[in-house]
């Protein structure tokens, strides 16, 4: 009878054990998967998207092609994150530019630290590759706008509910006057019930 009331012990705790593991399931990466109520993937591939088409479709974009007969040449440069939590920025440049090369509208310029690296490169293929393959300096592509931005949160708590606010604002700047040509803004509410998160 011991030995019965033993192994029934065994048995509940195997199943008790195998409950309590980590469950995995794959999902598509589109799919909207908010947990926390926190800023996601989902917020910054959309707002990326939707502010980036906003921008094409403004006055300025039709002013320079008429007037250069080309497309503009873009550059981002810094993006400040002003909310209460953490945001990781190189995932929202990258959604960011994304959305602004697969538009083809734009010229993308490489960032300031990209265009070191390919400066060094070309300095290397100055001493060792061969005359028909190295690159020349001074051919580089100057970029005729520069976008930045910041990403602020409020937020609103009440008992177990929270309201969590952002508001991304991004702008764009003309590089040979410091013309203001685009400001865009998106905005974001959530409400989280049952909410553990303080600030």
């Amino acid at each position: 009878m011991k030995n019965v009331s033993r192994f029934i012990s065994l048995v509940f705790i195997s199943f008790l054990i195998a409950a309590c593991g980590t469950q995995v399931k794959r999902v598509d990466v589109e799919e909207t998967i908010d947990l926390s109520g926190a800023w996601n993937d989902t917020d910054s591939r959309l707002v990326s998207e939707e502010m980036i088409t906003d921008m094409l479709e403004r006055p300025w974009y039709s002013t320079h092609s008429k007037r250069h007969k080309s497309s503009p040449a873009v550059i981002v440069g810094t993006v400040i994150n002003k909310s209460h939590e953490h945001i990781n920025l190189n995932t929202f440049i990258a959604d960011i530019e994304r959305a602004m090369i697969n538009s083809g509208k734009i010229e993308f310029v490489a960032s300031s630290q990209e265009r070191q690296e390919i400066r060094d490169e070309r300095k290397d293929q100055d001493l060792h590759a061969t005359e028909a393959s190295r690159k020349a300096m001074g051919q580089e592509l100057g970029a005729d706008y520069m976008l930045k931005g910041s990403i602020n949160t409020i937020i609103d708590m009440e008992g177990k509910t929270q309201v969590r606010y952002y508001q991304v604002d991004l702008t764009l700047i003309s590089l040979k006057d410091n013309r203001k040509v685009w400001l865009g803004q998106k905005k974001i509410k959530k409400v989280v019930k049952n909410s553990k998160m303080r600030f």
